[in-house]
């Protein structure tokens, strides 16, 4: 999902989370009243789509995440490009393990 990307079904996101209302929206600073009317439809504005999009769909904890953190990696893309992506592709790979390993979970 692209930044700021329409969010099509948030009602959809929070159900398949198992999460309710309250536990849903509270999570990136909406009252569960706000959140409802988004999920009827009303008009999300981007700042709240894209937090919706990062605690939600991505499962970034935004409590552990420091402005530091951002700048470490923007200077290691610029000035270890290649360790970068390597480090990168090891990420994506021990993730793809770990899902793989909950879809193996799941179909016992």
């Amino acid at each position: 999902m692209k930044l700021f990307d329409k969010i099509a079904n948030p009602r959809e996101i929070r159900r398949k989370l198992g999460l309710n209302q309250q536990e849903f929206w509270s999570r990136i600073g909406v009252t569960q009243s706000g959140g409802s009317r988004y999920e009827s439809g009303r008009n999300m504005p981007k700042p709240v789509r894209e937090l919706l999009r990062l605690v939600h769909v991505e499962q970034i904890d935004l409590t552990k995440v420091r402005r530091e953190d951002f700048e470490i990696v923007e200077y290691l893309k610029e000035t270890h490009p290649d360790l970068y992506k390597s480090l990168r592709k090891a990420v994506r790979a021990r993730l793809d393990a770990q899902t793989e390993g909950s879809a193996d979970t799941a179909e016992a």
